[in-house]
């Protein structure tokens, strides 16, 4: 800590940032570990595992007596199975709603397709819900809802107990809406197998982690035969480290993500995200629709729009968070593990967290405005999403996430008792039997169907009985 200290006034006397954080000699380069230059002088460090799959042979070419491989069938999904049927077509669901913003700060959200939510994923079909309304209350306008009147009514004198009338009853005004956003499109969800070649994994951290927060989630997909991607975001790891803020607003930051997922992206991607990291996993989800299969959101907080907080103790000058740094470590150990023993030390220790340059914690702090991602951009996602929310998590409140899975459409969550804001970390088996389960995940669209056919016999029924009783009119 003195070293911090003495470090730190040495930077506040000579005006200089504190040390940045540079591109690291990885230990282990052939496992996998990329460096990709996103722009001129951008150069961030990617882990790529790509499992290696046996040759598939199919029935007629075994009767001929050639192989042909995975690669010389047009890329089918790997295994026996994917290649003799082809690429899985899913269950296909009607996504239908139409999101209305009013002027006084309400959102109400109408339900008029398909609608899947479950609090408990078990690797089974979600709940299929009838069309339904929400309405919501904008996180704008909460304090001005709760503010009081400034022209308060006086109070109405009761009339006598003789001339006692029915009041009327109130007089609603006609609400305008401010604005309206109609979806109508339909998706097709299927099971992602580690065998299937189309399908990729994308694992994003958020502030002060780096890619090593995941390994126990890279290792075990990989092993399942999942093809992994996990990037170091500008500042954090081993990536480079611009000397300039403006290299680490939301902005900048999503603009590298996208360069990386357009670089690994494959016909199916599940995006994983943690904390601020998903918050880019949402703008992907937005920006390529047809290309993000299903997206994963761990502690990733409510559904409302970035903004800097100004009284942040991250405001202070770099010089001086670098004299608070093992106060901030320990800060973070506290808050964002159940609890604080020697393994959660040596997790830290292992997964290079919270170990970026002051000055980039600083920069990554203040640049988090984003001020599109507000509800109504939470709502317009058609894909399906898991929440993952630890019970014992400091930084989130459970109450953001409950709201972020009333908005979304496909939404099901669930809380690690366990588990706090670094849980995949704490639990990391329960997290990966959650996500893998997540993955394997299709909706049975069988009940939809019965719903249907159990409305169209009641119309034929109605019909019926409405045309005997024409012919009774008739008669008569």
């Amino acid at each position: 800590m003195l070293t911090s200290i003495t470090e730190g006034i040495l930077c506040c006397l000579t005006g200089k940032a504190a040390s940045l954080v540079l591109p690291l000699e990885s230990s282990e380069p052939s496992n996998g570990f990329e460096f990709v230059e996103v722009k001129p002088g951008r150069v961030l460090r990617v882990r790529h595992i790509v499992p290696e799959r046996q040759p598939v042979v199919t029935e007629d070419q075994m009767s001929s007596g050639k192989k042909k491989t995975k690669e010389d069938s047009n890329e089918d999904d790997g295994g026996s199975e994917d290649v003799m049927k082809g690429p899985p077509k899913g269950s296909s669901v009607h996504c239908k709603r139409k999101i209305t913003v009013y002027r006084n700060g309400q959102l109400v959200i109408e339900n008029l397709g398909d609608v899947l939510h479950s609090e408990i994923l078990q690797c089974q079909d979600g709940d299929l819900e009838p069309c339904s309304t929400v309405e919501v209350e904008l996180a704008d306008y909460k304090e001005l809802a709760s503010s009081p009147e400034p022209n308060p009514m006086p109070p109405r004198v009761p009339p006598h107990a003789g001339d006692q009338k029915p009041a009327p009853p109130p007089r609603r005004r006609r609400r305008k809406p401010k604005r309206t956003v109609l979806i109508d499109s339909k998706r097709a969800i299927s099971s992602c197998k580690g065998t299937q070649s189309d399908v990729a994994l994308f694992f994003v951290h958020g502030v002060g982690g780096s890619l090593d927060i995941w390994g126990s989630q890279l290792d075990f997909f990989s092993r399942l035969g999942y093809e992994v991607i996990a990037p170091d975001l500008a500042g954090h790891g081993a990536s480079k480290a611009p000397p300039i803020a403006a290299a680490y607003t939301f902005y900048a930051l999503a603009e590298d993500l996208r360069a990386i997922f357009k670089r690994y992206a494959r016909k199916r991607n599940i995006l994983i995200g943690h904390s601020y990291g998903v918050s880019f996993c949402t703008f992907l989800a937005h920006e390529y629709p047809d290309l993000v299969h299903k997206v994963v959101m761990i502690n990733g907080g409510g559904p409302t729009a970035l903004e800097p907080s100004l009284c942040s103790i991250f405001q202070l000058p770099s010089c001086v968070l670098h004299c608070l740094s093992p106060c901030l470590a320990w800060s973070f150990l506290k808050a964002g593990f159940a609890r604080q023993g020697a393994k959660e030390k040596q997790l830290l220790k292992q997964g290079n967290a919270f170990n970026v340059a002051p000055f980039v914690l600083r920069a990554m702090m203040s640049g988090q405005y984003w001020p599109e991602g507000d509800e109504v951009y939470h709502a317009e996602l058609t894909v399906p999403i898991l929440l993952v929310h630890g019970m014992c998590d400091k930084f989130v409140p459970m109450d953001e996430d409950q709201r972020m899975a009333e908005i979304l459409l496909f939404a099901f969550l669930k809380v690690i008792e366990e588990g706090s804001h670094m849980v995949m970390m704490e639990c990391p088996d329960t997290v990966n039997t959650l996500l893998h389960e997540f993955f394997l995940w299709e909706p049975d669209m069988s009940k939809t169907e019965s719903i249907k056919c159990d409305t169209e016999t009641k119309a034929t029924t109605n019909d019926i009985v409405q045309k005997l009783r024409a012919n009774k009119t008739v008669d008569k």
